[in-house]
């Protein structure tokens, strides 16, 4: 699919903010696709699909979780990760796309996961560095993306616990699973099941 036609689709899904929210991320995925060598086509589709789902109602949502047997305990969690594996499966039933790498990026890019693909890592630290976002720990972020992929993913993976942890909500165990790896990783020891 082209990028014309990618943006066509999605941008009937989308605010116009978000949708200024995806060119960015489509941008800056790209670029850290050419830095760390990735598939630029599939980091630039897997970022314009990202946010799919995003404004999709919540009890569509749910439902699509429950009837395509989705991890149930995303309904436990905040309601913002469910657009990331709704969006995969409607980006594949909608969309017609069926690239799983493509796939896999838009379902892990709020969670996270252990064992991430660098196709997946480059769309999570695109959307959270992209340029308009604004926050305490950004510029940190994009700093690191410049030179390590891993290093900028752990930051934003912190940031984002830290965060959720002083408004004291509950932190998806995925992402968790994902700070463990990539810590476990630097250190050259693997998770233990």
């Amino acid at each position: 699919m082209e990028r014309h036609e990618a943006l066509e689709i999605v941008k009937k899904q989308l605010t116009e903010h978000r949708y200024q929210h995806t060119l960015g991320v489509m941008e800056t995925a790209i670029s850290l696709a050419k830095r760390y060598g990735a598939d630029e086509k599939k980091a630039e589709l897997a970022a314009i699909f990202h946010d799919y789902a995003k404004f999709r109602p919540k009890e569509e949502m749910k439902r699509i979780i429950l009837e395509q047997n989705m991890p149930n305990d995303l309904l436990a969690y905040n309601t913002e990760l469910w657009h990331a594996p709704v969006g995969a499966y409607l980006v594949q039933t909608e969309a017609g796309i069926h690239d799983e790498e493509i796939l896999n990026a838009i379902r892990y890019h709020t969670s996270g996961r252990s064992d991430m693909t660098l196709l997946e890592k480059i769309v999570y630290v695109a959307d959270y560095i992209e340029p308009g976002r604004i926050f305490p720990g950004v510029e940190e972020v994009r700093e690191l993306a410049q030179h390590d992929l891993d290093e900028a993913l752990i930051q934003a993976l912190k940031n984002t616990i830290q965060f959720l942890l002083k408004k004291n909500q509950p932190i998806y165990p995925a992402t968790i699973d994902t700070y463990n790896a990539l810590i476990m990783k630097k250190k050259g020891e693997s998770v233990r099941d």
